[in-house]
């Protein structure tokens, strides 16, 4: 029955009083598309300011699965004759009853290395984390062997909670390989999750929603094939909260810069698929998610499509206020 399975979710989870242990960040096959997203040092990797926006569907077919939407832009700075990056991201997701919201800001102080052929990139996020479930929409049929129609563990009311988050990130470019490290949620963001209503009665129970830290490496690079115009695209992603752990490999071609296809791997969970365009600044890409677990029984796949745009900024005194006069053309 339509939130049910919210409600025994809510029911093994949700104890009173409770602290609830979770991941806030989404998941997404096309990282690379969004690498600030998982890391605020990678921002500024050049000279573009580079805006994307996408969502995914996930695991299609199965009532209340997530579904995830973030938009981000990053491009570089120079300030005081030194070079950064800046950011900015938000990203929403809800799944069953449940629903978050992170919002953040994200500024890199880069260092070259390695006689300037090398570029490291320390980048702090700072932002907030917003929870949310909706108790007015729990469902106990009458005939559950296992929860009560009043059982006190699953709220009957819309609860809502904020909390200050940050992240950190090192990022690290060299000729055509990229690399990073960072974490998120490096506060463990401990949300007091409230009736929206503001009631603050004796009755009205507390319920704490605990954000886990999350800890990511990604790595990849561009091999040109010589006397082509293709191009391979591998990289890697991996991911723990120290509890939990995965990792996924990608494998991409592009051509002339222009078109690209992959395919790419999660550890016991699915085999991605994806296609991609770029065309004078603008992109659109993509990707597929075959599950490879008995999660297939219930689903179909998940869906993701990106899509972005990317200008070229030049702020320097020459380009300033320099126009040609059309009699002399």
């Amino acid at each position: 029955m339509k939130y049910y399975l919210a409600a025994a979710m809510a029911a093994v989870v949700m104890l009173l009083p409770c602290r609830v242990m979770a991941q806030a960040d989404a998941q997404f096959s096309q990282y690379f598309q969004v690498k600030n997203y998982y890391n605020p040092a990678a921002i500024g990797t050049g000279d573009k300011l580079n805006i994307r926006g996408g969502g995914r569907m996930q695991w299609v077919g199965v009532e209340n699965a997530p579904l995830s939407f973030v938009g981000t832009a990053e491009t570089a700075l120079k300030l005081f004759g030194q070079r950064f990056g800046a950011g900015v991201l938000l990203q929403q997701e809800s799944y069953g009853l449940f629903k978050n919201l992170n919002i953040g800001a994200q500024l890199g102080y880069k260092l070259k290395l390695f006689k300037g052929k090398g570029e490291l990139t320390i980048g702090l996020q700072l932002g907030f984390t917003t929870q949310s479930f909706k108790g007015t929409e729990v469902f106990i049929p009458d005939d559950d062997d296992y929860h009560q129609s009043a059982d006190n563990a699953i709220p009957q009311k819309d609860l809502e909670g904020n909390a200050f988050d940050c992240g950190f990130g090192l990022f690290y470019t060299h000729g055509i390989w990229w690399g990073g490290l960072s974490a998120t949620h490096l506060t463990n963001p401990m949300i007091s999750l409230k009736s929206e209503t503001g009631n603050t009665s004796s009755e009205q129970e507390d319920y704490e929603f605990e954000i886990a830290r999350s800890l990511y490496l990604m790595a990849g690079c561009n091999i040109p094939i010589k006397n082509t115009l293709f191009e391979v695209m591998p990289s890697l992603f991996v991911k723990s909260d120290l509890n939990f752990f995965t990792g996924e490999i990608t494998l991409r071609g592009r051509y002339n810069k222009f078109l690209s296809a992959g395919i790419g791997y999660r550890y016991n969970d699915a085999v991605t698929i994806m296609l991609g365009g770029e065309f004078k600044g603008f992109f659109l890409g993509y990707s597929y998610d075959y599950p490879v677990t008995s999660i297939a029984r219930a689903s179909s796949g998940s869906h993701e499509v990106w899509a972005g745009y990317s200008l070229k900024l030049d702020f320097s005194d020459k380009n300033k206020n320099k126009h040609k006069s059309i009699r002399i053309m």
